[in-house]
C-alpha cells in the first residue's frame, strides 16, 4: 500500500478545511502550497499576517490570492492556537495542523474546558507507515502522547487507532498488542494488558477490530515468523495496528521504521473532536502533506 493512496482518497469527497496555528513559518507555508496543488484541502492560516505573507512572497508568489485560503492575523502563538482550536470547535474547519508552535501551546488550546476540543477520550498518536517491500500499511501507536498508558488507556488507544484504520479503508484492522515474548508472564505487564485486551475483544468491549496478544513485533508482522514458531489466529504475521505498552518501545519503532526502513509516515493524534496534524521541523514536507491528507481522511 502507497500513502500517495491517502492523497488520492482526501480529494476523492467533498472538500474540508484545515486551521493552521501560527502559519508563519516556511515549512509549513510549503506543505500549504503542496496541499494546495494537489486540491486537498482549503486552509484557514493563523499567525502574524506580515510574516505569513514574506514568507509567501519569498518561494510562492501569488500564493496570497488563492481562493482556497484565508490569512487571520494573530499576535502571539498562544492566540493563534486558540483561534485555531475555536475554528474547529465552531465548525468552520474539520482538521486542526500545528505550526510554529510549541506541541505544548496548542494542547493546552486543545485541552481548555470553554473552547476546546475534548471528547472524554483520551488523545494518541497514530502513525501510519509505508514500508518499502511491506504490501499493507503498518500503523504504530502510541509513540508521542501517552507515556505507560494503563488497560483503560489502552483500550482507548486502540479505538482511536481503529477510527484512523477505517478512515483509510481498512474495514476490520487486526490490532497486536506488543511484548517481548507471546506467554503471559505475570511480571511483565505488557503481556497481562494484552491477554485482558484479547478477552475485551472476544467479549465485545472492543468493537470493530480483530485483537490477538500478546505477540513479539516478529510475529506480529512477519506470517514466516509466526509459522515457524507454530503460532497461529487472525492477527499474527499480518497485524495492521501495532499497539506498543510505552512510549520508548513506540517512539523507537517509529524512527526505526524511517531511518532502518526508509519508510515513508504520515501521523495524527486522534481522540479529540477533530484530527490534529502536530508537524516537526524534522519532518519532510512529503511527510507533512501524507499527515494532513491521513488527517483528512480520519476526519471523514
Amino acid at each position: 500500500m502507497k500513502l500517495d493512496t491517502l492523497i488520492e482518497k482526501a480529494t476523492q469527497s467533498k472538500k474540508q478545511m484545515v486551521a493552521v496555528a501560527a502559519a508563519d513559518d516556511e515549512e509549513v507555508i510549503e506543505a500549504v502550497s503542496m496541499a494546495l496543488e494537489q486540491n486537498l484541502a482549503d486552509f484557514l492560516l493563523f499567525g502574524d499576517k506580515e510574516k505569513i505573507l514574506k514568507f509567501m512572497n519569498k518561494n510562492y508568489s501569488g500564493m496570497e490570492k488563492n481562493e482556497n485560503l484565508k490569512i487571520i492575523h494573530a499576535n502571539t502563538n498562544e492566540l493563534a492556537a486558540e483561534h485555531a482550536v475555536k475554528a474547529v470547535k465552531l465548525n468552520e474547519a474539520n482538521v486542526l495542523m500545528k505550526g510554529n508552535i510549541p506541541t505544548a501551546t496548542i494542547l493546552k488550546a486543545v485541552l481548555n474546558k470553554e473552547f476546546g476540543l475534548r471528547t472524554g477520550n483520551v488523545l494518541s498518536h497514530v502513525a501510519v507507515f509505508e514500508v518499502p517491500g511491506y504490501n499493507r500499511f503498518t500503523i504504530v501507536t502510541d509513540a508521542a502522547m501517552n507515556i505507560a498508558p494503563d488497560l483503560e488507556q489502552k483500550a482507548k488507544i486502540i479505538n482511536n487507532a481503529v477510527m484512523v484504520a477505517k478512515g483509510i479503508g481498512i474495514e476490520m484492522p487486526k490490532v497486536a498488542p506488543l511484548a517481548a515474548v507471546e506467554m503471559v508472564n505475570p511480571s511483565m505487564q505488557a503481556t497481562l494488558d494484552a491477554a485482558l485486551l484479547t478477552q475485551m475483544n472476544r467479549r465485545g468491549q472492543i468493537s470493530g477490530c480483530i485483537i490477538d496478544g500478546p505477540l513479539a513485533l516478529d510475529n506480529a508482522v512477519s506470517k514466516y515468523a509466526a509459522e515457524h514458531k507454530g503460532i497461529g489466529g487472525d492477527v499474527a504475521g499480518q497485524a495492521d495496528i501495532l499497539l506498543v505498552p510505552t512510549i520508548e518501545v513506540g517512539n523507537v519503532l517509529y524512527k526505526s521504521l524511517i531511518y532502518f526502513a526508509n519508510a515513508k509516515v504520515g501521523a495524527i493524534i486522534a481522540g479529540a473532536k477533530a484530527p490534529i496534524v502536530l508537524t516537526s521541523r524534522a519532518d519532510s514536507a512529503e511527510s507533512k502533506l501524507y499527515s494532513l491528507a491521513l488527517a483528512l481522511c480520519s476526519a471523514k
